[in-house]
């Protein structure tokens, strides 16, 4: 068994994604059976003394049944208003299936903007850590009842790793219909299984699809979604719902992602991952070298441009000249003062301006 499957095998704390096809179909909507085998796969892991996350999708295909809808609908109200059924419907769904075992479930609704704010970002997780500390499940959704296109997280898969790391779980299971990473369509029949990802050179020439018809996700959100965890540490197993008792066993299915050797701390996390930003500077190349190659903090003399309307304490992107993001950072100043400091020296500012732009400890590189 290599490294990684060792870590996501005996990891003490776990987040697990489980995907819509695992749970609903176009038909009957949500599959009691289903959910029962994977709530039994999660309590024999935990009877084992792991605490576990559960980021649960299918709220929508939960209520698409109920509601006589028989495919995925595509405007945002129909879409809420299925969630809205299929949120009651899978909460209770889990909760019933859990009771078996003597478990409390509590459900724990985000949206994006909760993670990228960073108060509501500490709020959730102490939400998390307060309900594991009571032997409760947390069973995690998007609030898609209330979540518009430009305050989604776009797929539960980015939402998982960004609960993973938010709970500082010790790994990432990612279960759907699809049993691990493959270099093309599987459905062609000459792709390849990819059984372990050490870095971006194992990734070279893969082809990713996107979601089906009860989901938003698919492959290319999947390894998305892997490569986030893994960058801040946390090890991935991407493999089938089906499999779900060897995955949550032993870790011996599916496709597993390294971590990075060092865990991203809680802030710089946020700012590379979840923080929503407000405008950007433009740099020239010193600067660029400096503050994503170096890691130095960003000086008024290496701006050569400002976009957006953001003040001091905001995040914002840093650019180069070709407009490719570098950087992000949590900015000193506002636009307005920033657009009178371009190109200048520190010697050549007032004393209350002589600050970093962005400080080393406020920036990350990505």
């Amino acid at each position: 068994m290599s490294d990684t499957r060792e870590r996501i095998a005996t990891a003490r704390s776990i987040v697990v994604k489980i995907g819509s096809s695992a749970l609903t179909d176009l038909v009957d909507g949500l599959d009691r059976t289903r959910l029962d085998r994977l709530a039994d796969a999660i309590e024999e892991r935990m009877q084992a003394g792991s605490d576990v996350i559960v980021v649960s999708s299918g709220a929508i295909g939960a209520g698409m049944a109920p509601l006589g809808l028989r495919k995925r609908p595509t405007d945002l109200a129909t879409k809420q208003a299925a969630a809205s059924v299929g949120q009651l419907a899978l909460a209770h769904a889990w909760g019933t299936s859990f009771a078996r075992y003597d478990r409390t479930v509590g459900q724990v609704l985000l949206t994006a903007h909760d993670i990228a704010l960073r108060a509501h970002h500490a709020n959730a997780q102490r939400t998390l850590d307060r309900l594991r500390s009571l032997h409760a499940v947390a069973v995690v959704n998007e609030n898609d009842t209330v979540a518009t296109n430009e305050i989604r997280f776009g797929d539960n898969d980015r939402l998982a790793a960004l609960v993973a790391h938010l709970a500082g779980a010790d790994a990432l299971l990612l279960l759907s219909d699809v049993d691990g990473l493959y270099d093309g369509d599987p459905r062609g029949g000459a792709a390849t299984m990819i059984p372990e990802v050490n870095g971006p050179a194992d990734l070279d020439g893969v082809i990713a699809g996107s979601g089906g018809a009860l989901g938003t996700g698919g492959m290319a959100s999947k390894l998305s979604a892997a490569r986030l965890a893994a960058d801040a540490g946390v090890p991935v197993l991407l493999a089938a719902a089906s499999a779900a008792d060897r995955a949550l066993a032993d870790a011996s299915v599916g496709t597993v992602f390294a971590a990075r050797p060092q865990r991203l701390s809680a802030r710089r996390f946020w700012v590379r991952h979840a923080a929503e930003t407000r405008g950007s500077v433009v740099l020239d190349d010193g600067a660029v070298q400096a503050v994503a190659y170096r890691r130095r903090s960003l000086l008024s003399a290496g701006v050569v441009g400002v976009h957006g309307r953001f003040s001091g304490g905001d995040v914002i992107d840093l650019v180069d000249t070709g407009g490719v993001t570098r950087a992000r950072g949590v900015v000193a100043y506002d636009a307005d003062e920033i657009a009178q400091m371009v190109g200048k020296s520190t010697s050549e500012l007032p004393a209350d301006l002589r600050r970093p732009l962005i400080h080393a400890d406020d920036l990350v590189a990505v």
